[in-house]
């Protein structure tokens, strides 16, 4: 657990230019606050226990703005840049090194029981007020526009805008 608070920790460093040093990290970045309370919460979920890490999840979303449901899966390296009222799902899956901006959704569609929320690959960057909604597949090294509204699977590399969502980029442009 603390490698990948570490990891967390030099995501800050590393995405956000304003971030100078740890430091300010640990004590002024309310995104890394909300996910080292979700990472207790999700250990403590994962274990079995109820109350207490939806007690932790509340208690994060009112210090930090941000509510990510202590079943949600988030890998090393996430960081939540001006992370004011996103909002992540029971089901969502988030892989490494995710970059996500503030007003970020993903969002459940129906009253399913089984996966209902987004799976979001390795180092995929999500644009502010961008809306991810349903059991859907975003690739690794995908790029999700700002307030873009994405309803359907998004292939690997692939760079998404718009409402509802289209591709507007495919990893074999991007190299010309």
């Amino acid at each position: 657990m603390f490698s990948t608070f570490r990891r967390d920790l030099h995501a800050a460093l590393e995405r956000d230019p304003a971030a100078r040093f740890s430091l300010q990290v640990v004590l002024l970045y309310p995104g890394f606050h909300a996910i080292t309370l979700h990472r207790l919460a999700h250990r403590l979920h994962q274990r079995g226990f109820f109350w207490l890490p939806h007690f932790i999840a509340c208690l994060s979303r009112f210090l930090t703005g941000i509510e990510i449901h202590p079943a949600a899966s988030i890998g090393p390296g996430f960081f939540a840049d001006h992370g004011m009222s996103i909002v992540i799902g029971a089901t969502s899956i988030i892989g490494r090194d995710v970059t996500m901006y503030h007003e970020v959704t993903l969002g459940g569609t129906g009253r399913s029981t089984v996966k209902r929320h987004p799976t979001v690959g390795d180092d995929v960057l999500i644009g502010a007020g961008a809306k991810l909604l349903g059991p859907i597949e975003i690739g690794s090294g995908a790029r999700i526009g700002a307030s873009a509204v994405v309803l359907g699977d998004v292939p690997e590399g692939c760079t998404v805008v718009g409402i509802p969502a289209k591709v507007v980029r495919r990893p074999e442009e991007a190299s010309h």
